[in-house]
């Protein structure tokens, strides 16, 4: 895995999950990997990649911003995740061709 941290933001219902995932991506340097997951019943995770510092900030803004929305249910970070870690991860789309 080409980034040194993952972090992962769940939260139980579609809106805490957009604010808090557009909370992320404004608050620091990462990017999002693909598109959100539905683990369950209401129950979505989004996942960003990024250098530690950055992911646990953007991890933090992101919480921070989905409470003001619905539940956030767990964030996690996992510094240097083992390669074989991407093998699970959703893969992002191709860009658009202009």
């Amino acid at each position: 895995m080409a980034q040194s941290a993952l972090g992962l933001l769940e939260t139980r219902g579609l809106t805490a999950l957009v604010a808090g995932t557009d909370a992320m991506l404004k608050s620091a340097n990462v990017s999002l990997v693909g598109p959100m997951k539905q683990v369950g019943n209401a129950m979505v995770t989004s996942i960003v990649v990024g250098d530690v510092a950055a992911v646990k900030a953007a991890t933090e803004a992101g919480a921070a911003a989905a409470r003001a929305y619905g539940e956030v249910l767990t964030v996690q970070v996992i510094a240097r995740p083992h390669e074989d870690i991407a093998a699970i991860l959703p893969k992002a789309p191709a860009p658009a061709k202009k």
